[in-house]
């Protein structure tokens, strides 16, 4: 029986609708139009799982849903990365229906019809639906505003009881997932065993003496490593090298900028408005129809204004400043109204000494500085000059300006002084602050003065013709690049050029290094070129347009999945075989006998002898060291005083030698709580490894990149 006729029956009220956002919490998607058939041939095939296809068109189906139930809860349309998460969310949620219900099959889970009934109005609502009908001001699950959207389904359009059908369709395999997972999970257990080592791991200190040679003290270069010890250390750890299909593209990018005409375009354009701002009857009016920033009425002190305005201050009423260019603007300003403010604004500039210590023998030190050089300052002295050669904080390159500030911006024994002053000029004594010792010049006297000003901005963005000029460029890069040596050549020739590289790009990637909105870049990568023809190592890109510049493209390395190959991993690999080189080096020289001290000396001034402690089990480190798990599981395998012979570590070679071991006492020890934590930190962490394993089981193919 359908569950709406179930509803009914058990709760004889007519069943309505809930909203496209609620119904859709489980079903994923984004109907992609007509460049799939382009890209994809008559291969409709999107991907497989547990050995069945995913076909396009109920992918697409699955997707448009999601995308409607956004424009449903986000009251817009979903931009180009809203799509890319809608797109894997439709993708996920495939797998987890196709790979996990083999599974539950296996295990004979069902749900019931009462079950059903209880995910919409009973005891345990289904997450999809209590989300939906959350007040967003208490918080609280609204049963009642549900009970009102299910009376209605009947009278809402087509549409939206298609939906709420759809989201029927979806509530069993919500429940049985969460069976599922709930049945793995339960099944987590730690026994008092595990309790007590977890424990005694990270409770247990020991006391360390070791002699450390680093890796670094061997140079790089003293050690050759051979393509065939890089292939014999890879075969050896397989296993840590599993890696995804992956692309590695170099490009270059022509950016689209602001000519010198451009700009003075804009120029004259606010030369024209700023005749006629200066008769405009409205100015409230005149910025909010040609300015691209809003109106802004408020009254600002000097403090808060442009410092183009700062610098013409004072201000007169009614007068026009500008057009001022300023990071890549042009401003227009005019003065519509002055007033008193309550607070006083000021400008100064300051030599900041501060105390190398808290001893009253360091601060006087430092106040005695500081009036040697205000009476250097009183004599003649430049005071920016005098600013850069002692000022000890960010003003100092500023020859100590601190620019316009108000009240409350400043330590008060700072703003006493500033806000103190009549005039400008230097004040006459050190002024001492939590900071230090300051020496202040007032600059700008304090002033109440605030301004009313009306400000009309426009960017200074590049024209059609300087759009079309970058994108010809591009184009003649395009022509020259005929494969990957005259690719990498066009920097050479030309030295505004920058040649960057990505390596390794994921499938699914929206973003090439800084570069948004790069899938068609990606799709290329992947073999998927808008001409039709596929991708191959040393291809040279069309021209793709992104945000204000053009980019071309090289594929320079694919990558396989399964284990990493030499060429994708050689720095990696190189260094890691260069450390094992180094560590023979290292442990045939080092003297097989003697105190750690004696070893030391004997090797030479780049071997260290410390001691550290509190060196736990359960972390792992080495003060001063770094991580060094072998080490550390080492130093608890031996007596206080035994030494060990020379270990092959992280960061270099160590001899361990533990000088005490502090273990805690099992008896004032809660394993009853250790055993809840630690089954607890598994319990969390099953979800996400039981999809994984899953997912691995099923033998995913995901294709989607010959469609989007």
């Amino acid at each position: 029986m359908a569950l709406i006729n179930t509803i009914r029956e058990k709760s004889g009220w007519a069943v309505g609708t809930v909203a496209v956002g609620m119904l859709l919490f489980i079903v994923g998607g984004d109907l992609v139009g007509g460049k799939n058939k382009l890209f994809g041939g008559n291969d409709q095939t999107v991907g497989e799982v547990a050995g069945k296809k995913v076909e396009l068109a109920d992918y697409n189906n699955a997707l448009e849903q999601a995308k409607q139930a956004f424009i449903a809860q986000q009251q817009r349309q979903p931009d180009d990365q809203a799509m890319g998460y809608l797109r894997d969310q439709a993708w996920n949620q495939t797998i987890y229906r196709m790979a996990f219900r083999p599974e539950w099959d296996k295990l004979g889970l069902t749900v019931s019809d009462d079950e059903l009934v209880d995910m919409v109005q009973g005891d345990n609502i289904s997450p999809g639906i209590k989300q939906a009908f959350t007040d967003q001001k208490t918080g609280q699950f609204d049963k009642a505003r549900l009970v009102e959207y299910l009376k209605n389904l009947d009278k809402l359009p087509p549409e939206n009881q298609a939906a709420w059908h759809n989201f029927e369709d979806n509530l069993p395999a919500e429940r049985l997932a969460n069976k599922y997972n709930a049945l793995l999970k339960n099944s987590v257990y730690v026994t008092t065993a595990e309790a007590k080592r977890f424990d005694a791991s990270q409770n247990t200190k020991a006391t360390v003496k070791y002699l450390f040679v680093p890796y670094g003290s061997i140079s790089d270069s003293a050690v050759k490593v051979t393509d065939a010890q890089l292939q014999a250390y890879l075969d050896k750890n397989k296993g840590k090298y599993k890696v995804e299909d992956g692309r590695s593209v170099e490009y270059i990018t022509v950016p689209v900028v602001a000519s010198k005409e451009d700009s003075a375009a804009v120029k004259t354009s606010m030369g024209e408005f700023a005749t006629q701002f200066a008769s405009a009857p409205v100015d409230s009016l005149f910025v909010m129809q040609n300015s691209e920033q809003p109106y802004n009425k408020a009254f600002r002190s000097p403090a808060d204004l442009p410092e183009e305005l700062r610098k013409q201050l004072p201000l007169a009423a009614g007068k026009i400043y500008g057009p001022y260019a300023e990071n890549g603007t042009y401003s227009l300003y005019k003065v519509t109204g002055t007033s008193t403010g309550k607070e006083p604004a000021a400008r100064a500039s300051h030599i900041l000494i501060k105390a190398d210590g808290t001893t009253p023998e360091a601060k006087a030190a430092a106040k005695a500085k500081a009036q040697d050089i205000l009476n250097k300052i009183k004599g003649g002295a430049d005071f920016a000059a005098l600013a850069r050669q002692f000022g000890t904080d960010g003003t100092k390159e500023q020859g100590g300006d601190l620019g316009w500030f108000g009240k409350g911006r400043m330590v008060p024994e700072f703003e006493k002084a500033i806000f103190g002053a009549t005039a400008t000029g230097l004040l006459p004594n050190v002024v001492e602050t939590s900071f230090g010792y300051h020496i202040i010049k007032v600059t700008a006297a304090p002033t109440n003065q605030t301004y009313q000003v009306a400000e009309v901005k426009k960017t200074i963005a590049p024209s059609d013709a300087t759009r079309e000029a970058a994108y010809a460029k591009a184009q003649e890069l395009k022509g020259e690049a005929t494969d990957l040596a005259s690719f990498r050549a066009l920097t050479t020739k030309d030295k505004t050029l920058q040649k960057q590289e990505a390596k390794n790009l994921d499938r699914g990637a929206r973003s090439v290094n800084n570069l948004q909105n790069a899938r068609e870049l990606v799709r290329w990568a992947f073999g998927f070129s808008p001409n039709g023809s596929e991708t191959k190592v040393g291809d040279i890109s069309e021209v793709y347009e992104m945000g204000d510049q053009y980019v071309i493209a090289a594929l320079t390395d694919e990558r396989a999945k399964g284990t990493a190959t030499i060429a994708n991993l050689k720095p990696e690999l190189s260094a890691m075989v260069r450390n094992e080189e180094k560590a023979q080096q290292i442990m045939a020289k080092l003297p097989k006998t003697g105190s750690l001290e004696e070893m030391a000396t004997k090797y030479g001034p780049t071997a260290q002898v410390g001691t550290a402690d509190n060196v736990i089990l359960g972390q792992g480190s080495i003060a001063n060291i770094g991580f060094e798990p072998l080490a550390v599981g080492k130093a608890y395998a031996l007596k206080p005083g035994q030494k060990s012979a020379p270990i092959q570590g992280e960061q270099g070679v160590l001899v361990i030698e533990p000088v005490s071991v502090s273990e805690p006492q099992v008896a004032n020890t809660n394993l009853k709580a250790v055993q809840q934590q630690l089954a607890q930190q598994r319990a969390q962490q099953q979800d996400g490894k039981i999809y994984e394993a899953v997912k691995a089981h099923a033998n995913v193919k995901d294709n989607r990149t010959k469609f989007f």
